[in-house]
């Protein structure tokens, strides 16, 4: 197996909870649910029928605002949940999809607690990507502690992207070309330095034994527009999510996956994508998906949408859906979820401190 730089042991400290909470949702023995007789990790209300779950928003209309341009996996979340609530029966017609691109995240976060911050209809997108951006501060003077964490409804996995018509069929041919010329590659990013796509660049790029100082990074808003540029061969590699390029990897589309960063081959559409341990390289990155509201929503409505998810998430009709949208079993709310994410938000800090990245 390769080696790692300490760079990327590092980074995949702050990983191991994540690691540690799918492992527990997702032996082996299961495809995309729990076994019998195990609960995913904090999934505590017992299988309801769908006609029992209420949004806590009266009359209101929801809304679901993905901080970023259409495409990326904050849009999938979006649209998961747009699904889910349709599916149950919660609205008539499907949740309005907001697209509000700035700062990779930044901008949504500061407009919900700034401007909109008793919206209890207005959900926004997160992932652990807006939690290490948070921690580095990147968001300003903005902290986990601003807003109000609804529920983390899937874990997403990390994917090394190429173009189809790149001259890589795997990593470790992708590493060996980053060694020999580390100029004539550039990585994609949905987001700038810092981000977890450039940590994610920045361990692959680490193990075919280039600094991270060194490589050549092009940062976009979103997924979405990282994937256009790789497509049209303005860049090289994307560094994205499972849950962004599950649906885009036909035989005769535009890309190429050559690893997914899990600790085993994930199920569905990706069955057949090695992982980066099964080619040497020991590089494993989750990321949670989940939503939040704004400071001053009560207590009752956020109370509200803590067992509407706790309900919809027991089903197995949500199981379905996370799947078709490229996620896979991850539940957390309440304290649960506010424990998880102090914790991360902490890891994540120290090690921006000690890598130069926190503003």
């Amino acid at each position: 197996m390769r080696s790692i730089p300490t760079f990327g042991a590092g980074w995949r400290r702050a990983a191991a909870i994540l690691v540690a909470l799918w492992a527990a949702a997702w032996p082996a023995t299961s495809a995309f649910s729990a076994p019998a007789g195990r609960a995913l990790p904090i999934t505590t209300a017992a299988p309801v029928a769908a006609s029992s779950v209420r949004l806590p928003i009266g009359d209101a209309s929801p809304e679901c605002i993905a901080p970023a341009k259409p495409g990326g996996g904050f849009d999938q979340s979006c649209k998961l949940a747009q699904a889910a609530f349709q599916q149950a029966g919660l609205t008539r017609a499907p949740m309005r999809i907001t697209y509000m691109p700035g700062g990779v995240g930044a901008i949504a976060f500061d407009q919900i607690v700034t401007r909109r911050p008793a919206e209890a209809q207005t959900l926004v997108a997160f992932s652990s990507g807006s939690l290490l951006n948070l921690s580095h501060g990147r968001f300003g003077k903005r902290s986990v502690d601003d807003v109000r964490w609804v529920a983390a409804i899937g874990v997403d996995y990390g994917v090394v992207l190429v173009g189809r018509q790149s001259p890589w069929k795997t990593l470790p041919e992708l590493l060996a070309a980053i060694k020999a010329d580390p100029g004539r590659i550039s990585f994609a990013a949905g987001g700038t330095i810092g981000s977890q796509d450039w940590v994610k660049s920045a361990l692959v790029a680490g193990a075919g034994g280039v600094d991270h100082k060194a490589m050549r990074f092009v940062a976009f808003e979103g997924g979405g527009e990282a994937m256009a540029a790789l497509k049209g061969g303005h860049v090289q590699v994307y560094m994205g999510d499972a849950s962004e390029v599950f649906d885009k990897l036909s035989p005769t589309g535009p890309f190429r996956a050559l690893a997914v960063l899990a600790e085993r081959r994930l199920p569905g559409p990706l069955a057949g994508v090695p992982t980066a341990r099964e080619q040497g390289v020991d590089i494993v990155w989750p990321a949670i998906r989940g939503f939040y509201v704004g400071p001053k929503v009560s207590d009752a409505a956020l109370a509200g949408w803590t067992a509407t998810f706790d309900q919809l998430m027991a089903t197995s009709a949500f199981d379905d859906l996370r799947a078709r949208h490229g996620l896979f079993p991850l539940a957390l709310t309440g304290p649960a979820l506010r424990d998880f994410i102090e914790r991360q938000n902490r890891e994540y800090a120290a090690l921006a401190t000690r890598f130069g990245l926190r503003r």
